[in-house]
């Protein structure tokens, strides 16, 4: 089978298309025959040594497919299941091993495959950040980061479905139109203005929550947007890795900072089926569009990296893989 693999870490072009064997399903397994893939933030901090791996590395976080193989032991699934999974940055391939528990099926003539693909991890990321990271409550105001990207569009979305008053930033005018078609309230050309003055403007206190999947560039704008007793929600290193942090730098309006990961809301099967039905519910209601920026083949995974990093993209990116 192909598959995408990079040898040493680094930019994009060490990303390479390479013959490797295909898996097999162990108990409690399933092969997928992977049709989409979704390329994520997190995928370049892998590819780049942001995040430690093994190498030869291989990349992928979430995958859309067909199962191929069933391992012994599980009953939930058969052959030819059209199922969504994560994995263990292993989905940039044809086929892929995953936990049967972990393999939700769906129906492909209510969702498509690509929007699955599309939604699975920046949902679940969404989804766990507003009910879990900080409880969004109705009037609660709301600051995104980046809020015409995958997950800041979908963020914007939850919070106004929650009744959430929200504001977003952006870098132009034309990814400012994408926010406020997401529902965003009010919008901030974060390249034109300061965010943390633009938002006293608008809520004299400040916001309740900040969630930032930027990072380094715009965290102490983030801070300075909150009111007292604010949350600041760190989930991102866009721009790179946030400076260590004072912790007397909170005091001053008790706020409260965190630094979730997704993985750590859906250890259980239980947690992880909950948020992704929660999910697949708010897209099949119509209360969350799914938007993909484009689709790749699996050759020009390195393309897609490109892009992604240049801040080219305002919705989610995908792998198609024939």
């Amino acid at each position: 089978m192909q598959a995408i693999r990079f040898e040493q870490t680094g930019g994009p072009e060490v990303l390479k298309l390479v013959d490797v064997p295909r898996p097999s399903a162990g108990p409690g397994q399933v092969v997928v025959r992977n049709h989409f893939a979704g390329v994520n933030f997190i995928d370049t901090y892998f590819r780049s040594g942001v995040y430690p791996t093994n190498l030869p590395g291989t990349l992928g976080q979430e995958a859309t497919g067909e199962v191929a193989e069933i391992g012994s032991g599980v009953s939930n699934l058969k052959v030819g299941d059209h199922v969504a999974y994560l994995g263990n940055q292993d989905t940039y391939a044809q086929y892929s091993v995953t936990l049967a528990s972990r393999a939700t099926k769906f129906d492909p003539q209510e969702i498509s495959m690509e929007c699955v693909a599309a939604v699975l991890l920046q949902g679940l990321t969404a989804h766990t950040l507003v009910t879990r990271s900080y409880k969004v409550q109705s009037n609660d105001w709301v600051l995104v980061q980046a809020g015409a990207g995958g997950t800041g569009r979908l963020l914007i979305q939850i919070c106004k479905h929650l009744g959430a008053r929200v504001i977003a930033t952006t870098s132009n005018e034309a990814k400012a139109e994408i926010a406020r078609q997401a529902g965003a309230d009010h919008v901030i050309n974060y390249t034109e203005e300061s965010v943390p003055d633009a938002v006293h403007r608008i809520v004299s206190e400040g916001v309740h929550v900040v969630y930032d999947g930027v990072g380094k560039d715009t965290f102490a704008g983030s801070i300075a947007a909150l009111r007292r007793e604010g949350s600041m929600v760190s989930f991102g290193n866009a721009s790179g890795t946030v400076p260590p942090v004072r912790l007397f730098d909170l005091t001053e309006k008790n706020l409260c900072l965190l630094r979730p990961k997704l993985y750590g809301y859906i250890v259980t099967d239980d947690e992880y089926q909950r948020h992704l039905n929660a999910v697949f519910d708010l897209v099949k209601c119509g209360k969350l569009d799914v938007k993909v920026f484009k689709t790749y083949e699996l050759k020009d995974a390195a393309q897609a990296h490109i892009d992604l990093e240049a801040r080219k993209t305002t919705g989610k990116l995908l792998i198609y893989i024939p």
